[in-house]
């Protein structure tokens, strides 16, 4: 449920990291990124585990997404692997992992980030997100960015949250641009996929300014599901 002050309903924080004071000029955060559980009238998004590989084995079969060229979905039998290195991310301080969890059946949909986050400026991508194909257009995945957008501009106080994906995936970035983020541009050559093609990165964001009408348009559409 989110609240009638905008932040989600039930959203649960841990204790945020000790942050050195910030040079003269620095944005400053209201609180750092941190592992949190974050929970929706749909789904709830919990810190990533080890314990969640089965479960989420199982969940990338629904669709099997792996087989799209144009992303990097793990397969079932890399799970372990994927897991590892986000939560190896995570020590490392670029990113925080959730996995997402519908409230209804308690079923594990996929998993999402925080990622590339810049504690300098304040500011943070979500991404590295999959979920099963059968939630599509169930509002699961709209809470979720709900949930995430509204820690990051409210709690966490960013300045701007970014989303990125494949030129040639035009299903995620319609589906970007129906949160109301704004393309900012294209990196052309940007990275190198598995199979040795190599991929112009489309790259969108929200700002600060933008949340509040982001955030209302989010709603409506929820509500519509509701």
């Amino acid at each position: 449920m989110i609240g009638a002050d905008g932040s989600p309903a039930g959203c649960q924080v841990t204790p945020s990291f000790a942050m050195p004071p910030p040079a003269t000029g620095t944005v400053v955060a209201m609180t750092d990124f941190a592992p949190v559980t974050l929970r929706g009238d749909l789904v709830t998004l919990e810190p990533l585990t080890l314990e969640h590989h089965d479960a989420l084995a199982e969940a990338v079969e629904d669709g099997r997404l792996w087989t799209l060229w144009y992303t990097s979905v793990p397969r079932p039998e890399s799970m372990r692997a994927e897991i590892e290195r986000r939560l190896a991310l995570q020590e490392a301080g670029s990113m925080i992992p959730f996995v997402a969890r519908r409230n209804a059946d308690d079923v594990v949909l996929g998993m999402t980030t925080y990622m590339n986050i810049d504690r300098v400026n304040v500011r943070a991508e979500i991404g590295s997100t999959w979920n099963r194909a059968s939630t599509q257009r169930t509002g699961t995945n709209t809470e979720s960015k709900l949930l995430l957008l509204t820690h990051a501009f409210d709690v966490v106080g960013c300045i701007a949250v970014e989303f990125r994906t494949h030129w040639m995936n035009q299903q995620s970035r319609a589906a970007i641009a129906r949160l109301g983020a704004k393309q900012d541009g294209v990196l052309r050559n940007h990275q190198r996929m598995a199979d040795g093609s190599l991929r112009d990165t489309v790259v969108f964001s929200i700002t600060a300014a933008e949340w509040p009408a982001v955030r209302n348009e989010l709603r409506m559409r929820l509500d519509a599901h509701g």
